[in-house]
């Protein structure tokens, strides 16, 4: 190389500091343009400008890593700049425009040699990662003395770096995460985003600076109002681009689109949607990746690499997209009906978040620029605290209400706390009421007037109960979204699909016109209940009996797809559901027209919700049926074997009951005995199933 090549590597990035006849180079405007738009990266800055005035203390080496469209570049240049402003000489490599070997490694960076205390700055380093260990052991010890290093790459440096004492004292190394909300917003209006325009730009960019660059410019020349910006295919696909990249196989693809619908991933995870997969190679790639994070619960991407692969597959191929979201789906409802409840929650925190993929959901959930928030049960010395907390933001109604429920109902009562400081954010209780009486009905008004509320369309059984939310009180964002907020919405969900016989639930809102496109997503209707207190609160209720919990998970995957949904009406008042009562008179008669399909159709067990939503043939076949499961069921438990002979014989032949004791070689007065306990033990069976939603196998 000549020394005419030297003095150019050298004096490239310093060509701002020149000036020719013709009024400057191109570069100066380049320069001056990219300071304008330069925003955040104070801590940065300041650290390599010690070590620029060799500071003590001060690194000689920097290793700067992040995901593409950080800014790495974009710091590198600013670096440029200030050394060039300190006297200092610039050296830069970009790995993307030499040959990945140490021969044309050590040709880029000659000029480092033949300069005075010169900063040279290596980019893209990832495409060099097998140089590694020869740039630490080899290239870096040889420098002269003065010299200033940057390194960056998307990966993180080998672990062997601080595992050498010898580079402590010299090395730092500094991970490039994204801008915060300030930062964010004044890029975004650099670059002529109008304000009103910023919040949705912020919730999709997350903070990073390609993001963000990429939605301003669509922006600007966008003038559509919509209430939840989203990008266009144009701006995904140049994200997926530059963030992702190529992939190796279709497997890490589908493991990636996983990973970007899911809250956490985890091998056991991928093993459910990717059976016939090496998963556990495939989690060590994902965790490898530079876009990703590890958490307590497993990986998970930026959010902006997340929002971009999860958009463009529900795009690209929504048939697979619902395959593989019923897969997940179907697998955390498993985990929260069956699992310990620390492990059920964190199912259900997981359940909550992949059914609020859609854009329209996003500004009904905590943002992500909160702090964290956890649930845990209130505590017998944080009674007056939630009871003065009521009070303050509700009345003397509402503190009466906790007070009355704090006494009969402790348990049900949660409080959401800051992960960072552990200050109360606010509380929530889930009540289960299966009566009323005059003390609830002065105590708590509201509670009382749900319980008559859903009474009057379907009144709630026998050994069935009202799931009612109440007092979500939260002094710093009232009945708005949160992620305080966020948890009750997992309370809600996890007592639905772990309480058994639960007939209606219903949750109290303060801001009912807000949440109602929420509730209708959630199959929830507005009962027309009038104000239930002077706060203006109203009720979001559910029939459990007409819809049991598959069918409900079923529906809301239907609508993750459609948009915001319609408000639902409240239902007619229909005939009401069968009571324990009712079924235990009706066993004996329809045993009687066990195999008359005619008699059978007259019986009021049709009205069992087992069979619902079944055409009436098909409801009296479904009759006849359950009572065979019911009989069937005595013959396996010695307990009861002998009761299924007296049955069958009893009511599958025209024999008299004097002659079917015969048969059985019993005394009358023992068969009439056994067929009543008979009986009794069908109708035990049929109301255990009914109160069950479902017949076991």
């Amino acid at each position: 190389m000549s020394k005419e090549d030297v003095a150019l590597r050298i004096g490239g990035s310093c060509a701002s500091n020149r000036s020719t006849g013709g009024g400057g180079l191109l570069a100066d405007r380049l320069a001056s343009a990219r300071k304008h738009y330069f925003v955040g990266r104070e801590r940065e800055l300041a650290l390599f400008r010690s070590a620029l005035k060799d500071a003590p203390g001060a690194p000689t080496v920097l290793v700067v890593h992040g995901p593409g469209g950080i800014g790495k570049s974009a710091l590198l240049q600013r670096f440029a700049a200030d050394a060039c402003a300190a006297g200092r000489p610039v050296v830069s490599i970009d790995t993307r425009t030499i040959e990945p070997s140490p021969a044309d490694f050590q040709r880029a960076a000659v000029g480092v040699l033949a300069a005075d205390r010169p900063v040279l700055l290596v980019d893209s380093f990832e495409r060099c990662r097998h140089l590694e260990p020869w740039l630490r052991e080899r290239f870096l010890p040889s420098l002269p003395a003065g010299v200033l290093v940057v390194i960056a790459g998307r990966l993180a440096p080998d672990p062997l770096w601080t595992a050498d004492l010898g580079w402590n004292d010299v090395l730092r190394v500094m991970q490039l995460g994204e801008l915060d909300a300030a930062e964010s917003a004044l890029l975004l209006a650099s670059r002529g985003a109008a304000p009103d325009r910023h919040a949705g730009l912020l919730a999709f960019a997350s903070g990073n600076p390609l993001a963000l660059r990429l939605a301003a410019e669509v922006a600007v020349h966008d003038g559509a109002d919509n209430m939840v910006w989203t990008p266009c295919r144009t701006v995904v696909e140049q994200l997926l681009l530059r963030l992702v990249g190529e992939l190796p196989s279709p497997a890490h693809r589908r493991a990636l689109e996983v990973c970007s619908h899911v809250q956490d991933t985890t091998e056991d995870l991928l093993r459910v949607v990717m059976p016939d997969e090496d998963v556990a190679e495939l989690f060590c790639w994902l965790r490898q990746l530079p876009f990703m994070r590890s958490g307590r619960y497993g990986v998970y991407p930026h959010a902006v690499v997340r929002d971009s692969l999860d958009s463009d597959f529900r795009w690209r191929d929504p048939e697979q997209y619902k395959s593989m979201h019923r897969a997940i789906r179907l697998h955390l409802v498993e985990r929260i009906r069956n699992a310990p409840e620390k492990e059920a929650l964190q199912a259900t925190s997981a359940y909550n978040y992949i059914i609020a993929r859609a854009p329209w959901i996003r500004p009904f959930r905590g943002s992500r620029t909160e702090g964290g928030a956890y649930e845990e049960p209130l505590r017998r010395d944080e009674w007056a605290v939630v009871t003065e907390m009521a009070r303050a933001m509700e009345g003397e109604e509402s503190a009466r209400a906790v007070t009355y429920w704090l006494d009969r109902q402790p348990e049900g009562f949660r409080v959401h706390r800051s992960f960072s400081t552990g200050e109360l954010l606010g509380f929530m209780c889930w009540l289960r009421i299966d009566d009323i009486d005059d003390g609830m009905r002065e105590a708590d008004p509201v509670a009382a007037q749900a319980w008559e509320t859903v009474s009057r369309i379907a009144p709630v059984r026998h050994g069935e109960h009202l799931g009612l939310a109440r007092f979500m009180i939260h002094p710093d964002a009232y009945h708005r979204p949160s992620r305080a907020w966020d948890l009750v919405h997992m309370r809600f969900t996890y007592e639905l699909m772990r309480t058994d016989h639960c007939a209606w639930s219903c949750l109290v809102h303060g801001e009912p016109e807000f949440w109602e496109p929420v509730m209708a997503y959630m199959d929830m209707f507005r009962a027309d209940a009038g104000p239930l207190s002077r706060t203006g609160h109203a009720l979001f209720c559910h029939d459990w009996r007409v819809d049991r919990v598959d069918e409900w998970t079923e529906g809301i995957a239907a609508r993750l797809l459609s948009g915001p949904p319609v408000a639902a009406d409240e239902p007619r008042a229909r005939e009401g559901a069968l009571t324990r009562e009712e079924s235990d008179a009706a066993v004996r008669d329809a045993l009687r027209c066990w195999l008359d399909p005619d008699g059978l159709a007259a019986s009021p067990l049709l009205r069992l919700r087992l069979l619902q939503g079944q055409p009436e043939v098909d409801r009296v076949a479904g009759l006849g049926e359950l009572l065979s499961k019911a009989v069937e069921r005595l013959e396996r438990n010695p307990r009861t074997r002998h009761l299924h002979a007296v049955l069958i014989m009893t009511y599958q032949s025209s024999a008299t009951q004097e002659a079917v004791a015969r048969g059985l070689n019993m005394a009358f007065s023992t068969y009439r005995r056994h067929l009543a306990r008979g009986i009794d033990e069908v109708r035990e069976r049929l109301w255990q199933w009914e109160m069950q939603g479902h017949v076991p196998d």
